[in-house]
């Protein structure tokens, strides 16, 4: 299906309607020339005639391998696809009046969330009258993000949206991350080579016995 909308992005040989074209590509100097001679060009060097830029007068085509061109372009997709980082949202729920036993089991399960790359959408649900309580839940959920301020950034302060109040919190790297990619940048440096010291030279000790006539010493 991929290929098949990627390939409805071009119209490529007979597939072109206009009279004339401009053609380019590698190692041709681009001229203007009916689309029938065109064609003929590119058989002749066994690629394809491809409009790249149909709005233009006339159309921009381009001699070129179509096949190759559609798996070049496939391959790049994958790349990029590849390089994204998937950011997941994981929703931690309170209650108006959660208890601290509860609120610390949440928070550090925040924590994870957050460590790991994922975002965290924090909310209090008010069932029935409990939305008496909204202030409370507001304030809960204020204290939440200052508890996460070392791990998060806050992305959408406390909003109001039907029975639910809800809060965004966005990962950031941590300081303890920070210098675990210093550390390896650090380690991943060569050491530098050691510099052998010059070999040390014996003294010549000084004769110190009896004078012979025609010695030097």
């Amino acid at each position: 299906m991929k290929n098949d909308k990627m390939k409805m992005q071009y119209r490529v040989n007979e597939q072109i309607r206009s009279r004339e074209v401009r053609i380019v590509g590698d190692d041709i100097e681009a001229a203007v020339m009916p689309t029938h001679k065109a064609l003929q060009l590119a058989e002749q060097k066994g690629l394809d005639l491809v409009e790249i830029s149909p709005s233009a007068v006339p159309p921009v085509c381009r001699l070129i391998d179509y096949s190759k061109f559609l798996y070049q372009q496939k391959k790049r997709q994958k790349e990029l696809k590849a390089k994204q980082v998937k950011i997941e949202v994981k929703e931690i729920r309170f209650g108006p009046q959660t208890d601290e036993h509860d609120y610390n089991f949440k928070l550090k399960h925040a924590k994870e969330f957050l460590s790991e790359g994922d975002k965290v959408k924090a909310y209090v649900f008010f069932r029935g009258r409990s939305i008496l309580f909204k202030e409370q839940g507001e304030v809960l959920l204020l204290r939440f993000a200052n508890d996460l301020e070392e791990y998060g950034k806050v992305e959408q302060m406390p909003v109001l949206e039907g029975k639910r109040m809800i809060l965004f919190i966005a990962p950031k790297k941590t300081a303890g991350a920070a210098k675990k990619s210093e550390d390896a940048a650090v380690a991943a440096k060569p050491a530098p080579e050691k510099v052998k010291a010059a070999p040390k030279v014996k003294a010549q000790k000084e004769y110190t016995g009896p004078f012979v006539e025609g010695e030097d010493f």
